[in-house]
């Protein structure tokens, strides 16, 4: 993530357009609130340290037979929630985020799956916070004060 944050702060010290997660989530998508989610989190690791344990897991989205074929074989879960926080906070193991899209006039919001919900339930009863963020503005809140708490 420092090699991220480095290109966006040389950027705009060359005087180059810097985008912002706000342009990156424009577009409302899963997607685009998940990039803008890794945008904010690379301006800020100086700020929060931490979020170089930050990691997506690429379980969902469209994949040929072949590759799907081999990602199961590899041990990839169906459910398997978006975001690992690999940090240990009071009697907490960690922190898992889950990333939807937030409802507007044109597109209904994200739900959540029922391999997810299995997830979900496992994973808190494994020590875990978790939580279903509508947004990437919402998750970077949830990590904000995940991070902050019982230091």
């Amino acid at each position: 993530m420092n090699a991220i944050a480095s290109k966006i702060r040389q950027n705009t010290v060359l005087g180059r357009k810097m985008i912002t997660p706000e342009q990156l989530a424009k577009s409302n998508s899963e997607s685009g609130h998940a990039k803008a989610l890794m945008c904010w989190a690379a301006l800020n690791i100086n700020q929060y340290p931490e979020l170089k344990w930050l990691a997506h897991i690429p379980n969902g989205g469209w994949r040929d037979a072949v590759t799907a074929n081999n990602l199961k074989a590899e041990g990839v879960k169906a459910g398997l929630l978006d975001y690992f926080l690999a940090i240990k906070r009071g009697p907490y193991s960690g922190l898992w985020l889950e990333l939807k899209r937030p409802g507007t006039k044109d597109k209904r919001v994200g739900v959540v799956s029922k391999d997810q919900e299995e997830w979900i339930d496992h994973l808190r009863s494994q020590g875990f916070v978790v939580v279903v963020c509508h947004g990437w503005e919402i998750a970077r809140n949830i990590i904000i004060g995940y991070l902050g708490s019982w230091k």
